[in-house]
């Protein structure tokens, strides 16, 4: 039985041993969870750090310098002997008022409109103008009934006077009464002349209250295009500015797009090199694709003493309705009238040092947004100075990049270095 006792005591042992204490199990329940923290920290570490690589070296902004794809046409400009910038300006261009004071009743154009000369514009209030005709006329039509009047009391007097003669021929009267009988006459005739005089002034006078009757309707001088509105109904219109802002001077202004042309300054240090009639190119700063034939009118011979400039007229070969005042637009002065269009090459004229070598294959770098987009091109055997034809793969207007890096390529991201 001792012996018994004795591997009891023995078994007790080591099952204590093999027992695991409760803060040993917790522990190990605990540690998945920190491996997955661990592991989630060194992931984010990872990323951050490749985030940071790719900023600084994967996607760094390439600095370059560009230069924009013209079309051939624009080759034209290699000739221009100078290059001006000015506006479009009407040479017929006018603020329509009317003649006399009134208030407005009617306003009958809008900003845009077409007009057509003789045609009626504005109204005014033309009640006491009416009156004023009307008087007129009355005072007229009294003038010519007292013509009538003296012109029948002369006849009378006439006859009287040479009955009085008769009689005082044949000794039945005195000479007295003949000769006042004739006096009577020459006064009526006199009388009769002045009432006449008289008819002048007063047909005169209803000619002026007519023409001022008509001043209340407001007519366009010319054909041409309303560009301005100024007045409304009920203000009052002048042909005087009063003070206070109170009477308008003008209902609107008209323009006659036919008389279009441009007005440049020139330095007058190169006036020398413009000659009248010389061929020219206007380039609108609105349409910068769109060259319109023009041609030098004249030389203005006055010069700006402040700007140190000449002004220059020059004419449009074709007018369009794209064409307004007011316009800025950029004249090139060319040596000779430009190519026509059919005969110019196809395609767009680049800097030679935009075509460059990668892959075996002449490619140029175009900008898209902030990106360069690489593109295959067969640049054309005839060059143009230091510009190459390139008839397919770029567009005028597009920007190249001039003398790309060698770390430029497909999709870089660039920035734009001022030359």
């Amino acid at each position: 039985m001792a012996v018994c006792a004795g591997v009891d005591v023995d078994n007790a042992e080591l099952l204590k041993e093999l027992r695991i204490e409760r803060h040993q199990r917790e522990d190990h329940g605990r540690n998945p969870g920190r491996w997955l923290w661990i592991g989630g920290a060194v992931v984010v570490l990872l990323l951050l750090l490749g985030g940071v690589a790719r900023l600084f070296f994967g996607q760094h902004a390439v600095s370059v310098q560009t230069a924009t794809a013209v079309a051939p046409s624009a080759g034209g400009e290699a000739g221009a002997v100078l290059q001006a910038t000015g506006y479009v300006t009407a040479r017929r261009r006018a603020t329509v008022s009317a003649q006399i004071t009134g208030t407005l009743t009617a306003v009958l154009i809008e900003e845009g409109d077409h007009v057509r000369k003789g045609q009626v514009l504005a109204r005014l209030d033309d009640h006491a103008w009416r009156a004023a005709l009307d008087a007129a006329r009355a005072q007229a039509a009294a003038a010519h009934a007292l013509v009538a009047q003296y012109q029948t009391q002369l006849a009378q007097n006439e006859r009287d006077a040479a009955r009085q003669r008769e009689l005082a021929a044949q000794g039945l009267v005195p000479k007295q009464a003949a000769e006042q009988a004739r006096t009577l006459a020459d006064s009526t005739r006199a009388q009769l002349a002045a009432q006449q005089k008289q008819v002048v002034a007063a047909d005169a006078q209803a000619a002026v209250a007519r023409v001022n009757f008509d001043y209340c309707v407001v007519r366009a001088p010319f054909d041409g295009v309303v560009t301005t509105k100024d007045a409304q109904v009920g203000e009052i219109i002048s042909p005087l500015s009063a003070g206070g802002g109170f009477t308008r001077t003008g209902v609107g202004t008209i323009v006659d797009m036919d008389s279009l042309e441009i007005d440049v300054d020139v330095n007058e240090a190169y006036i020398g090199r413009i000659k009248p009639g010389m061929p020219a190119e206007a380039v609108l700063d609105a349409y910068p694709d769109w060259r319109i034939p023009a041609h030098v009118v004249a030389i203005v011979p006055t010069a700006d003493r402040g700007k140190a400039t000449i002004k220059v007229r020059v004419a449009l070969e074709k007018k369009d309705a794209r064409v307004v005042p007011d316009m800025g637009v950029r004249v090139s002065f060319l040596e000779e009238q430009p190519k026509a269009a059919a005969s110019l090459p196809q395609g767009v004229l680049v800097p030679a040092t935009a075509i460059v070598r990668r892959d075996g294959r002449s490619v140029v770098f175009v900008l898209d947004g902030q990106q360069a987009r690489q593109r295959a091109v067969i640049p054309a055997a005839q060059t143009y100075g230091e510009l190459r034809l390139l008839p397919a793969a770029v567009k005028p207007g597009d920007s190249v990049v001039v003398s790309p890096p060698a770390e430029l390529h497909d999709g870089s991201d660039v920035q734009i270095r001022k030359p």
